[in-house]
């Protein structure tokens, strides 16, 4: 009976018209995002022979739109029509990404970092108008099955986008890796060019500032305990990160005793458990609440980051990686689910824009501080501290474990 109602409500997520345009879109935009980022990786390391403070310059350019402009972007989302601003910021994307082509046929290639940079901002005022769009037009039940096909499209090509933008780059240079970035962004502008019309709300008429709208973004995030404690989770999850994401490689060369290149198959089997568990995300999406989906995840990763420290065992470490790459789209799902559930239409777009660069600063935070804890602690050390983040991270959930879901009163009325 479950799994026929399980059934149905997956074939309605499928024949609905938005859901179609978003994800079709957001397959073209990882297929430019993967071609130009690894294209301009290649080509930075080329040009440079491998300068560390060039390529560093790659991660600043796709990382501090986050925090300059996302709280920005998501106020500005909140005050335009979502198919409207994710349209153009796709058309923006493409004619800045042609702009550098044609500066590299000048013979300019440190424009290539623009190539990033712009489409980085743009992201900002786009993401969150997504993330309105399936608000507004998926019912209620269907939020997290809907998050879970998008979660699940970025593990793939977690797996894939480096294949393609490594052959691009290989097989066509960085001009024809540009143009291919270019055509993705159109295509994608192409798919939301199938949303239905945005709707005019009654939120288009407003008397408050920029400014206004966003201390009332603040002031709405501070008064939900849910989107409070979810915060802080979001931090502990970025700290957790950032300890391990750049040391994953003395993983295989200390903890193994293995060539650094075997550091390919762990980060397939991590892609690999990303996509399954993705996909069971998705077949469950219906019974287990995002809340829970989220407290398992932490606990999951945090075990698994404690046994990646201690393992020197090949198999016990990909099979720690596997279950890590499993639990990750709880994670992801959960945060997403839960934002969308316990946040008004209204402020979706600032929720998000403070939400997110509380994750990604708590990452670069602690990227940053890898390096030189390396040098003074073992690296069994810093994953136990990682793994302890991650358990702290999931005792702030733990309050809202058995709490349901309670629509705000104005999307209840409009339900009816």
């Amino acid at each position: 009976m479950g799994e026929n109602v399980s059934n149905s409500q997956s074939s309605g997520l499928f024949s609905n018209r938005v859901f179609q345009a978003i994800i079709v879109s957001g397959m073209f935009l990882q297929i430019g995002i993967w071609v130009r980022n690894f294209a301009v990786l290649l080509f930075v390391m080329d040009q440079t022979n491998g300068d560390p403070f060039a390529v560093s310059m790659i991660s600043v350019a796709e990382f501090a739109p986050i925090f300059i402009f996302s709280f920005i972007g998501g106020t500005f989302a909140d005050r335009w029509r979502p198919k409207r601003t994710m349209v153009w910021c796709d058309i923006l994307s493409a004619i800045s990404v042609f702009a550098v082509l044609f500066t590299l046929f000048l013979g300019t290639w440190q424009v290539v970092f623009f190539a990033t940079l712009i489409s980085a901002i743009l992201s900002q005022f786009s993401q969150p108008s997504g993330m309105k769009l399936f608000k507004m037009h998926l019912p209620e039940q269907q939020i997290q099955a809907g998050m879970s096909v998008y979660q699940t499209i970025f593990a793939v090509f977690m797996v894939l986008g480096p294949i393609l933008g490594t052959f691009a780059f290989q097989s066509f240079g960085i001009n024809t890796s540009i143009a291919i970035t270019g055509i993705a962004f159109i295509l994608s502008a192409v798919a939301l060019a199938f949303l239905p019309p945005d709707r005019k709300t009654e939120e288009e008429i407003r008397t408050t500032s920029l400014w206004q709208e966003m201390k009332s973004g603040v002031k709405y995030v501070l008064g939900k305990k849910e989107l409070s404690l979810l915060g802080f989770c979001f931090m502990a999850a970025g700290l957790g990160l950032g300890f391990i994401q750049p040391l994953s490689i003395f993983l295989v060369t200390e903890q193994l005793g293995l060539p650094k290149e075997n550091l390919q198959w762990l980060f397939m089997i991590n892609g690999i458990g990303m996509i399954l568990g993705g996909a069971g995300v998705m077949m469950f999406a219906k019974t287990v609440p995002p809340q829970r989906l989220l407290v398992f995840g932490m606990l999951v990763n945090g075990i698994g980051l404690a046994v990646l420290g201690l393992s020197t065992n090949l198999w016990l470490t990909l099979t720690a990686e596997f279950f890590n790459g499993l639990m990750l789209p709880c994670i992801q799902i959960g945060i997403n689910t839960m934002i969308l559930q316990r946040t008004e239409g209204a402020f979706i777009g600032r929720v998000n824009g403070i939400l997110s660069p509380l994750f990604t600063g708590s990452m670069v935070l602690t990227m940053s501080a890898a390096g030189i804890l390396k040098e003074q602690f073992s690296l069994t050390f810093i994953f136990e501290g990682a793994a302890i983040v991650f358990l702290i991270g999931m005792f702030f959930i733990l309050p809202l474990y058995n709490q349901k879901v309670e629509l705000p009163s104005n999307e209840l009325a409009s339900e009816k």
